[in-house]
């Protein structure tokens, strides 16, 4: 099997090119080669290559920067995703891509189902929602698997941020009235391999999946999390858990909107596979050791 993975210096990618190997030939060209925004360089590429399954784990992720920058964000999020799409149906290849919480709006007081109706807050939302529908427009195999609130021990995150400022800062206000389920890149790339084989072994159906850990947390709630696991394993904080306050999102004002809600729901995901994916404290737990181990 040749599998084609868009996006591998990402968070996501860079677990992918631990999970993929088993299953096949990984071709993982960089952003220089394989650029999203050139329909003609990226139809170029995944026509030479000819491969099996695409993986695109890239995307245009900066939520505050995609409201002044909305064409470059369809440009990738959508438009990029159409071409792949296109290939995927008339080649039979399947197409694994991933999207987001903040395709809805946040109203709903329970975890968001899959079957719920999309209705993004702001352009980062609406460019993947594009996206998605792109996707099933196009009658190709596919997942997408939406995620939320992704984190690792590397890269540009809020698990990161935290331990940053943890280090730094006596005090730190952080939103409390924003609630989602933290979800580990390395625990979407174990379960994009898992989904992978399973399709081609008649044991998972294509279409819309909701990839997340388990449980629940507010970003304040999460913050606090991270300081307190630190200081309980050793590691020198100068910030303690109890000098984190809680705030409303309004006392924090940003360039876009985001959901109250961000809660999806992974119970029909899990039962397809055969197993409970886990709480949202534990990849925490590992990251923030990652993390301790690194200095």
């Amino acid at each position: 099997m040749k599998i084609l993975l868009f996006g591998k210096s990402g968070q996501i990618g860079c677990e992918l090119l631990r999970t993929l190997p088993p299953l096949g030939q990984i071709i993982a060209p960089d952003r220089r080669e394989a650029d999203l925004e050139n329909r003609d360089v990226l139809h170029k590429i995944i026509t030479e290559l000819a491969p099996d399954v695409i993986v695109n784990a890239a995307a245009y992720t900066a939520v505050d920067k995609a409201e002044s920058d909305e064409a470059r964000a369809f440009r990738i999020n959508a438009e990029a995703v159409d071409i792949l799409a296109s290939y995927a149906r008339y080649s039979g290849a399947l197409l694994v891509h991933y999207s987001t919480d903040y395709v809805f709006d946040g109203q709903k007081v329970a975890p968001y189902i899959e079957t719920d109706r999309p209705h993004p807050l702001n352009v980062y939302g609406r460019s993947k929602l594009a996206g998605e529908q792109a996707l099933q427009q196009a009658g190709c195999h596919h997942f997408i698997f939406r995620t939320s609130w992704v984190f690792s021990s590397y890269g540009q995150n809020f698990v990161k941020t935290i331990w940053e400022l943890g280090k730094e800062r006596d005090a730190l206000n952080v939103v409390a009235d924003q609630v989602g389920t933290p979800t580990s890149a390395e625990l979407v790339a174990d379960v994009t391999a898992l989904s992978i084989a399973a399709f081609y072994r008649d044991l998972l159906p294509e279409g819309i999946h909701h990839l997340a850990a388990s449980g629940e947390a507010s970003w304040y709630a999460l913050a606090c999390h991270v300081i307190q696991k630190a200081r309980e394993k050793g590691f020198s904080m100068k910030m303690d858990a109890a000098n984190i306050n809680p705030i409303p999102a309004e006392a924090y004002p940003l360039p876009a909107a985001r959901p109250g809600n961000s809660r999806l729901d992974n119970t029909a995901l899990s039962e397809k596979l055969g197993f409970l994916l886990p709480e949202w404290q534990v990849h925490v737990d590992r990251a923030v050791d990652q993390l301790i181990l690194a200095g």
